[in-house]
């Protein structure tokens, strides 16, 4: 399998990936349960708790600043893959569209399907964090989290959220679906916090 689809990082590559990864020479799709296809049309966002309760459409995200990334990708179960291309809305351009009370101290980002993960504020609103609808100049596929997923490069993959539909603020950490069946709540790659104690 090593050599087929992964592979070790040469070492000018070794300050890009995290202790205990590979390179994978694809994108390996890793979804739990039956993958959501939701048109563009049929896709809206909600904004709840601790801010003002407000449904963004496709086209008003559509409205906001757009953006270009080019991140390393970095999954919990040993792949990484380097340089990926987005297109999307950096998370600090969208938070000047939606009030949040200032004593939020978490999201739950709800997805279609009903898949939920966590994040503190401040692992949220990074300047490298977006909403991702662009993958290498083709629209998001629903495979890969389409036709929005937002994007969290610090962390592990399963914190950015495939076909996100939704944010919750909150005044406490909420685990979400992962957190709930053992993963850690915070999923920082370089300390390899994987899994909770």
């Amino acid at each position: 399998m090593l050599g087929k689809f992964f592979r070790k990082p040469e070492s000018e590559q070794s300050d890009r990936v995290p202790p205990g990864q590979y390179l994978t020479k694809g994108f390996p799709v890793l979804t739990y349960g039956q993958t959501p296809r939701i048109s563009t049309e049929d896709w809206e966002f909600r904004v709840s708790g601790l801010a003002e309760a407000k449904t963004l459409s496709w086209s008003d995200f559509m409205a906001m600043p757009q953006s270009e990334f080019t991140d390393d990708f970095h999954c919990v179960t040993r792949w990484s893959k380097l340089d990926v291309q987005w297109t999307g809305i950096k998370v600090t351009d969208f938070m000047k569209y939606v009030e949040v009370d200032p004593k939020a101290t978490h999201i739950v980002e709800h997805c279609y399907g009903g898949y939920t993960t966590n994040l503190p504020i401040e692992d949220f609103v990074r300047e490298e964090n977006f909403f991702a609808h662009t993958l290498f100049g083709e629209p998001l596929a629903a495979e890969h989290g389409g036709p929005m997923r937002l994007v969290v490069p610090h962390l592990y993959a399963w914190k950015s959220a495939k076909w996100i539909n939704g944010l919750e603020f909150l005044d406490h950490d909420e685990p979400g679906f992962w957190e709930r069946n053992g993963y850690h709540r915070r999923g920082e790659p370089w300390a390899e916090e994987r899994y909770s104690d």
